[in-house]
């Protein structure tokens, strides 16, 4: 039997948009701009759920996580790939690799969880009003919340290891922005059956099972919606669920568009649709994230009024001061 030659990897190189400078230039100035209203309106978000006691519900509790979640998620990989795009050299050392993955797979998989949390809640409001205080008190949004950081931690380190333990046969050429699973996956010089299984196991748990239970929700939640009387609650529960079906919309239409879609055997149609995902990924990193604040504020009006007094407050306290 023929011997595989399996020289050590100790770095690898993120190709991103190398041998596109000018390109390099515009994404630079592009994502550094919405990666600081990523962290301003999330981090108004989050200041303005705390201060604000109306907004001490289950629902703004999801969302102060969520964008925590999305604060995390870009910043674990913008900054590196900004400086990438300002760099010749974009290595990154195999450690930094695994730990970027791992961070990155685990925000994504609180993510999913997270979102179908949020539909439950939406469910429980509208469908069973009178009870909500009871089905959904303070013990159970917190541990329902602490159950999804904590799966999306296990399904990463689970399949961070099992990705990083593959043999690197010398190509160290990631052709991605990051450290993405599927682009580390190309690199290995042997079966990766099992992480293939293990990867199908954790997208019916962290990509399927969230969707049925946000699709079954909001099934229940138009037949309730249908059935009252009253245009003006008709109007209001349609408005406290539109923020949160938009950025499933646009959340899990990425992620499919990115893992559930077929490969190419065609090596020219391949190239190209490695180029989408990059974009496609971006879309991911950064769109999404920036999106999900200003969403959330434009179609509730308690988030409105909250960020509205938090920024009164803070412009106040600054002209004081001066």
């Amino acid at each position: 039997m023929e011997r595989i030659n399996k020289t050590l990897v100790t770095e690898f190189f993120l190709l991103g948009l190398s041998g596109y400078p000018r390109l390099e230039i515009i994404f630079f100035l592009l994502i550094l701009v919405m990666y600081i209203v990523i962290l301003f309106g999330n981090g108004v978000l989050i200041i303005a759920s705390i201060s604000d006691s109306r907004l001490h519900t289950p629902m703004y509790f999801f969302l102060s996580n969520l964008s925590f979640l999305d604060i995390c998620y870009t910043t674990i990989c913008i900054p590196l790939t900004l400086a990438n795009f300002l760099s010749k050299e974009k290595n990154i050392s195999f450690t930094g690799c695994a730990v970027q993955m791992c961070l990155g797979f685990a925000m994504g998989s609180t993510e999913c969880l997270l979102l179908g949390m949020m539909a439950f809640d939406r469910y429980v409001a509208i469908c069973n009003p009178l009870r909500y205080p009871i089905i959904m008190n303070k013990i159970v949004y917190v541990l329902m919340t602490s159950v999804s950081w904590l799966l999306g931690g296990i399904n990463s380190v689970m399949q961070t290891t099992l990705a990083m333990q593959l043999p690197f046969c010398g190509n160290n050429v990631i052709n991605h922005f990051a450290c993405e699973i599927l682009a580390v996956l190309k690199l290995a010089c042997a079966d990766i059956s099992l992480n293939v299984i293990s990867m199908m196991v954790a997208n019916m748990i962290f990509l399927v099972l969230p969707l049925v239970v946000i699709f079954f929700s909001y099934i229940f939640i138009l037949y309730t919606i249908l059935r009252m009387n009253s245009a003006k609650g008709r109007q209001k529960a349609f408005s406290t669920c539109s923020a949160h079906l938009t950025v499933v919309t646009i959340f899990y239409g990425t992620i499919f568009f990115m893992y559930a879609k077929p490969k190419s055997q065609d090596p020219l149609r391949a190239d190209k649709l490695e180029a989408t995902d990059k974009l496609i990924s971006m879309i991911y990193w950064v769109v999404i994230p920036m999106l999900n604040p200003i969403i959330y504020s434009l179609r509730n009006k308690d988030v409105k009024v909250a960020v509205r007094n938090l920024l009164s407050q803070k412009t106040f306290f600054s002209v004081k001061l001066l």
